[in-house]
């Protein structure tokens, strides 16, 4: 304090200012009007330089980084972001081509865009043609598809799909940052799909598809199919599977309560019937066990068999309970031609199994010719889902029915077409064309004016094939298929009936054949599916109604 207090004198004496005490001990907590918010009242320092210098510094380095970052993505990356701006603006989107025409063998068309796909209205075409759909999971996983085109989903439209759909394009278009097009143009034009032609005639499908739909509705048949193919080339005609599905409610997709009904249907209209549907043959197939006893020289075409109506064979171990073999009635002594013309089942069960000291073909060579005639497997046509049949034998007998043998009673009834014979209609027109061109086992095809294709070709006698054939004709003008002995064409044909449930309450009613008689040109087969026993309507009502309207408004088919 003393040092003070002589300072103060000091001052006094050199300025002769007088100081008051709390001027000396000023401050801001002893001045009320100084803001210590706003820094009032505090002793200012200056900054260092070297604060201003690390600042300066620090600025700069952070400048050198970005600009060095900035010349980086200039000069090195400036590129591949030009590339992707321009990505944001451009958008690339994928141009479907137009599918091709499907037309019939006369030029009409069968399917078409407009500008969505549409098919004809007439009946009879679903399963020929199929339908277009969007591709399931299984489809995108297995073929180049996009989620959003259209691709065939059944019939020739999925058989030649790569052929219809053409090739796609690519369309580009600037847009701004909200999305709108401000631009466009195509950068690869689609190629439209190819048109095809088929052996279809649409005609005769339509009319065919409306007479099985009559006949199946008014006798209680579940359903029926028919095919007509050229015994030539291999050429399909007509091909019906009846019920069927409407093409365009299947491709537009929007009716769900029609196409729900569609699938919980139990007469199945998705089924292809001609190709899909496997059926016991009946007696159909008597003509194959003819040709085959003819070959291997087990009877000769004269020689007759005695029908009583039934075939007994004895039992040796219960000799009061022989096996017994129904005819459809005794027809007393046949020979072949007769015996295929009244479809006697004694005359072919002795020629399949043996009897009376007659020998038969036996089951291995039943196969064997069944084999040649194109049965037990698929005939390659150019539809989805084809069945290849059964044709009983030991093997399959005893795989299932859990090891059971074969025996002489399963020749037998496979020898007239049941037991576990299973056939489509498909593979019966093959056979009747077989039977017809002497040999020529063909493929068949939808394609118009198609290459023939030989599967193979039996080179046995053309005299045993013409005994077939008169037996067929005889079939017709003095035997079960009496119906089709119309004044417009002449027609070779077999009938047959099939019991297809354990109570022989329903049948399965065939016909089969080819015509002209003296120039074959077409086979035909039509079955109607599970009608009552007795129904007096079935496939030959089908195929003489056809016939007569062919006869007027197609007759260059019967010429």
């Amino acid at each position: 304090m003393g040092k003070i207090f002589d300072y103060l004198n000091w001052r006094r004496q050199s300025s002769r200012i007088t100081l008051d005490l709390d001027e000396i001990f000023l401050d801001s907590r002893n001045l009320p009007s100084f803001d210590n918010q706003q820094f009032e009242g505090r002793i200012e320092k200056p900054i260092s330089k070297q604060a201003i210098w690390g600042t300066i510094g620090t600025f700069l380095i952070i400048c050198l980084v970005f600009a060095g970052r900035i010349g980086f993505i200039q000069v090195v990356e400036g590129k591949d972001y030009a590339t992707r701006s321009n990505q944001n603006r451009l958008r690339h989107t994928l141009v479907f081509a137009d599918r091709g025409i499907i037309y019939d063998r006369t030029g009409e068309a069968l399917a078409w865009n407009n500008p969505k796909r549409e098919y004809i209205e007439s009946g009879g075409f679903a399963h020929v043609l199929g339908y277009i759909g969007y591709p399931n999971e299984l489809e995108l996983k297995d073929g180049d598809f996009n989620p959003k085109e259209y691709i065939g989903k059944n019939g020739v439209e999925n058989t030649f799909n790569s052929i219809l759909m053409g090739e796609r394009g690519v369309r580009i278009e600037e847009v701004d940052a909200s999305g709108r097009v401000e631009s466009d143009h195509v950068s690869k034009v689609p190629t439209p799909g190819e048109s095809i032609t088929l052996s279809i005639d649409a005609r005769v499908q339509a009319k065919l598809y409306e007479i099985i739909s009559e006949v199946a509705t008014n006798n209680g048949f579940k359903g029926g199919a028919a095919v007509l193919m050229d015994v030539e080339t291999g050429e399909v005609l007509s091909l019906v599977s009846f019920p069927e599905f409407d093409m365009n409610v299947m491709a537009a997709g929007k009716n769900r309560v029609l196409i729900n009904e569609y699938v919980t249907n139990p007469d199945n209209p998705f089924l292809n019937r001609v190709v899909s549907g496997l059926y016991s043959p009946g007696s159909t197939i008597k003509p194959y066990l003819g040709l085959a006893a003819l070959v291997e020289n087990i009877i000769s075409p004269t020689k007759t068999i005695y029908s009583s109506g039934r075939l007994v064979v004895p039992n040796p171990y219960f000799p009061d309970q022989p096996s017994i073999f129904n005819d459809n009635k005794a027809h007393g002594a046949v020979d072949l031609r007769r015996a295929l013309a009244v479809s006697s089942n004694v005359y072919f069960y002795t020629i399949g199994g043996g009897a009376g000291g007659q020998p038969g073909l036996g089951i291995s060579r039943i196969e064997k010719y069944s084999r040649l005639a194109g049965f037990g497997a698929p005939t390659g046509i150019e539809l989805n889902v084809e069945a290849a049949g059964v044709i009983p034998n030991p093997e399959w007998k005893a795989k299932t029915f859990n090891g059971e043998p074969w025996r002489l009673g399963d020749t037998y009834h496979t020898s007239i077409g049941q037991y576990g014979y299973l056939v489509t209609p498909l593979q019966v027109a093959r056979a009747v064309s077989y039977l017809a061109n002497n040999g020529r086992l063909l493929q068949p095809t939808l394609v118009a004016r198609a290459e023939p294709k030989v599967i193979n070709q039996s080179n046995f006698s053309a005299t045993h094939f013409k005994v077939i054939q008169e037996a067929m004709r005889q079939t017709v003008t003095n035997g079960t298929a009496l119906v089709l002995n119309s004044p417009a064409v002449e027609v070779a044909a077999k009938s047959g009936t099939a019991e297809v449930d354990a109570s022989k309450r329903y049948v399965n009613a065939w016909i089969s054949g080819y015509f002209p008689y003296g120039r074959p040109r077409y086979a035909f087969v039509v079955v109607m599916e599970q009608g009552p026993r007795g129904v007096s309507a079935g496939g030959g009502v089908v195929m003489r109604r056809l016939i007569d309207w062919m006869a007027i408004y197609t007759p260059e088919y019967l010429n």
